[in-house]
């Protein structure tokens, strides 16, 4: 299929969605996570109860959220500070540096990860050159940091090629992302 490398293997609607049980059956070690409208929403740094919540939870089933993020080291460091949460930052996504650095240094294999991003031309496309799953979610807002537009732009004409005129399908859960594929 054309643009087979930006296709999600799955689709959630939020990285909240990947609950630690379903994280645990299929052997996730760690969720790699972007950080901008994926994570975190611009507006709001400390980020929701709800992250919070999930954080904590993954953390007590000895699942580890990293963040791989094309920001600043700066930047990445300030807004995970009080996440407890470790980081690579500038991994020049799509590039697949990043998940590798983290793969090396866990000593992880590719299938105890998941790569979660609300964006195919750096998230999708990076977890596939690292030959890990990725799941897409639904940006947090709509507006994005300015230098964005352009990937949102050339995302949708490839959706519409992708997904032709069903559009995407986040579902509400990873277990439910799987059994859809399977159909």
């Amino acid at each position: 299929m054309v643009l087979n490398f930006l296709k999600p293997t799955y689709c959630v609607k939020s990285v909240y969605d990947l609950s630690v049980d379903e994280l645990k059956k299929h052997s996730i070690k760690a969720v790699l996570t972007d950080l901008d409208n994926t994570l975190l929403a611009w507006n709001n740094p400390n980020g929701t109860a709800e992250l919070h919540e999930w954080l904590k939870e993954t953390r007590e089933a000895d699942i580890e959220v990293i963040v791989v993020s094309n920001n600043t080291w700066d930047r990445v460091k300030k807004a995970v500070g009080g996440l407890e949460v470790d980081y690579v930052a500038w991994s020049l996504k799509p590039l697949p540096r990043g998940i590798l650095k983290v793969l090396h240094d866990r000593q992880l294999k590719k299938d105890e990860v998941v790569m979660v991003g609300d964006q195919m031309l750096t998230d999708v496309w990076a977890a596939h050159l690292a030959g890990v799953p990725s799941v897409l979610v639904e940006r947090l807002i709509e507006s994005d940091m300015w230098q964005t537009w352009i990937n949102r732009f050339i995302e949708n004409q490839a959706k519409k090629i992708i997904y032709k005129k069903d559009g995407v399908i986040f579902y509400d859960s990873l277990t439910d992302a799987i059994e859809a594929k399977k159909d």
